[in-house]
Order: C-alpha cells, then structure tokens, then sequence
C-alpha cells in the first residue's frame, strides 16, 4: 500500500510552499521522490540523511494549500529543478543560493577586523522585486555578538573577527541545511575563554521564510551588572546607503514596549575622541587608529568598537578595561534616569525619529520591521521570547539593526533557540505571517 501524508493547517489562510517533513517506514535509498495532492498536483520529496536510517526514511518536502492537502508517495524522481547555486560575489563565499523566493549569499568570514571580512549572509535580496537588503557585502544577517563580544570581555564583532568551518548536512533541490563551526577569540574575561559555537541555516524551495539555531558551549558572566548564562546577542544588519532605509518602522506582536535613545553609544563615542586625544600609546597601530579617527563624525562605526578591541591589538588590555569600565558606568547610570521613560503603544514605531535613532524594546517573540512606503518587510519569530531587543534605524548612514540585546550590550535571547525570519511584501499582515512560522501544519503519514 503506498504511504499517504495528510496536511492539516491548524490556522486560517494559505500556506506558500510550507516545508513539511515526515517519516516513512521502509528504506527507500532515492534522493528524490514525486508524490501527487489530492488536487492532482505534483511536489517533489527530498530524502533527508537526518532521521533516515533503521528501517525509517525521512523527506521534506514544500507544499502550497489551503486547509487541509493529502500527498500520494510515488515514483523516484530525477532531474527536478529547485534551489539553484550560483557564481558567488565575495572571495569568501560558501553558497550562494537561488531558492526560488530568496537570492542569498552565506560566507565563511576572513577575520580581517573589516565589515567585509564578516561571516553569516552577506547578501540577501528577494527575486521577486530584486531589491537587495545588503548591497556593498560590508554588514551581514545572522552575526552572532554579546556576552562574548561586549566591552566586558574586551571583543567586538565577532563576525569580523573570526572565521567559520561550514559542514553541508543536507544539500537538494528542497533544502538546503548548512551548519557552521566557529571557535570564540578569547577576550578579557577568564570564564569566556576556550568557548565554540554552532549555528544551522536551513534554506527551502520557493519558501518566503528561512530558519537558524545557535548553539553555543555552556557559559556564565556578568554584563551589564546582571548575571548571564547560556544568553546570546543574535544581530541582523542591513543597509540602504546614506539618507536610505530599508524599514523605517518596527513593532512588536501585542504592541511595543520600548525606551528611546542609546546613552551607551554617546559615552563610546566620547570615550573614542578622548583616546585618540590623550592616550600614551604610542605604536603603530594606535597610530594608524588615530589618523582613521581624526574625523570622528566621518569616521565608520565599526572604528569605534575597534579602538578598545583585544583582538586588534591597538590598546594594551589594562588601557581597555581602564577606559570601558568609565564608559559603562556612565552609560548605566544614564540609561536608567527618568528622563527616559518607557513608552507604550500599539502603533508601530518610527525608530529613526527617536534620541540616538534607536529604540530598546521589552520581550517578544514576535517583531517586524518594515517599509512604509513600499510594505517590504522582515519576520522574525523566535521559539523562546527574547527578553529584549536593540533597533537600530540611522537614516544618516542608511544602517539599520535588529539585535536580541538590551542595553549595554546586555544579551537576551536563549542559547538553543529556534528563529524563524520571513521577507516579503508583509507590511500589512505581519502578525499572520508571524501566527504561521510559529506554528506549523499538523502532518500525518498512514
């Protein structure tokens, strides 16, 4: 008798090319096998290595309907198209992947200390509209930051800073399934030291969404005067070049909960303009640093975390924690006068019209940024609430940030968690695009 797969969704609405993955008793060694809807529709199944084994045979598979679709399991299938690879942009370039919703680009990283040098998604566009959200390769989707990289331990931007070993774990034409392997730099603090990570990008057929994990070896600090364990900063850039945004707007599902300003980046700032003034160093690299920072307005950002970077090498360690040590004391009593009220609204924030062009919103499991103007936006759905969030819309630089941090680099989101992340024309029902990465259609094999 030949299996049968039924589809249930346990929402109202349509579903676009919804991976679906399920079992099957038997060994079927095929790569690939056609099954048939109850509409007369044909979807190709992808064997999967994961979960295949023992008498068992696991398939993905992406489904488009309405409700409730059956699949008919038939025939191996050959030759069937999907998720293409193509000619990679920057030198270090792992895949560069048309999946069909999704022109995307993941990269290895260089460890050069630049924004080109970093690892994660590196370009990223939708094929329908082909605006990119990631233009010059010099900012990345998915770097992964605090309590590691935080002033505390003396690192910043890790994903300049270190490179990454990719593994494929499933590769055809419905999934592709990377997993990246990546050893912490050791900073400053004793009890961060000798740390590796993980992190899984699944990619799917035509799916309008993509899915990650990080995980990382157990850990427990102190940031930002509160106790930290197994608690990361997942960061999300993207850019639209000076006086452009890609998403002027953010909210949170259920409304935003959010304080205004950034009182941590005025005090770098400052901390920067007095080194490069009265620092004693005197090597070549501070030196180096000191002419690239003699227009600090002009200067770009990532010169400022940079400076007080132990992996740079510019500043000795003492000189680091001598100076961040001013910088967070101040930063923290200023971040938490009344003169910066927590602000309740159910309308979606205008970020870029806030002190500093940055907002820290309370826990979510559910966010969005969007376009007004054209209705693109971005779907982040995490498994687990991250407990705070850093957004960051400039529209000087044309930079904007979505970051599982509260203030002071604080980190937020649990190690292990699932996120989910959608891009499309979702401006205007966001929150069902969010309702359906976070809960999936009800599968049944008989």
């Amino acid at each position: 008798m030949a299996e049968t797969v039924t589809i249930t969704d346990p929402l109202p609405g349509a579903r676009v090319h919804e991976p679906v993955r399920f079992t099957v008793a038997g060994e079927h060694p095929a790569p690939l096998r056609w099954a048939t809807t109850d509409g007369g529709d044909r979807v190709l199944c992808q064997r999967l290595a994961a979960g295949s084994g023992g008498g068992r045979t696991a398939y993905v598979a992406a489904v488009s309907f309405e409700g409730t679709v059956t699949l008919a399991l038939g025939a191996a299938a050959e030759g069937a198209e999907g998720i293409r690879t193509l000619p990679g942009k920057e030198s270090d370039c792992f895949a560069r992947l048309d999946t069909g919703a999704f022109d995307l680009e993941l990269c290895a990283g260089k460890a050069e200390g630049l924004g080109s040098s970093k690892w994660g998604i590196r370009h990223f566009r939708a094929t329908a509209d082909g605006f990119e959200l990631l233009p010059s390769g010099n900012n990345a989707i998915g770097g992964f930051y605090g309590p590691f990289f935080t002033p505390e331990n003396g690192l910043i931007n890790p994903p300049e800073h270190t490179r990454v070993e990719i593994e494929v774990v499933e590769r055809g034409p419905v999934l592709h399934h990377y997993r990246m392997h990546g050893v912490i730099p050791d900073g400053l603090l004793d009890e961060l030291k000798g740390k590796r990570f993980t992190i899984d990008w699944q990619f799917f057929h035509r799916t309008p969404w993509f899915q990650r994990r990080y995980l990382v070896d157990d850990f427990q600090t102190v940031i930002n005067g509160r106790s930290v364990t197994n608690k990361i900063t997942v960061g999300d850039e993207f850019e639209g070049g000076q006086g452009k945004l890609v998403f002027d707007r953010f909210a949170a599902y259920g409304g935003t909960r959010y304080r205004a300003g950034d009182p941590y980046a005025g005090e770098l700032v400052a901390m920067v303009a007095e080194t490069v003034a009265n620092s004693a160093d005197d090597s070549p690299k501070f030196e180096e640093f000191r002419r690239e920072l003699a227009d600090i307005e002009a200067a770009h950002w990532d010169l400022y975390w940079r400076l007080f970077c132990k992996w740079e090498g510019v500043l000795s360690d003492d000189e680091i924690r001598a100076r961040l040590a001013r910088v967070r004391a101040a930063a923290h009593v200023k971040a938490d006068r009344n003169d910066r009220p927590w602000m309740l609204t159910d309308a979606p924030v205008d970020v870029s019209a806030t002190p500093h062009e940055t907002i820290f919103p309370g826990p979510a499991s559910k966010t969005v940024e969007y376009d007004e103007a054209s209705g693109r936006a971005m779907v982040w759905w995490t498994s687990q609430p991250s407990g705070a969030f850093q957004i960051v819309q400039r529209r000087q630089s044309g930079w904007v940030n979505w970051g599982s941090n509260g203030e002071n680099e604080c980190p937020e989101l649990p190690v292990g968690v699932d996120i989910k992340t959608a891009y499309g024309p979702f401006a205007g029902r966001w929150e069902a695009v969010a309702d359906g990465l976070e809960t999936p259609p009800v599968v049944i094999v008989r």
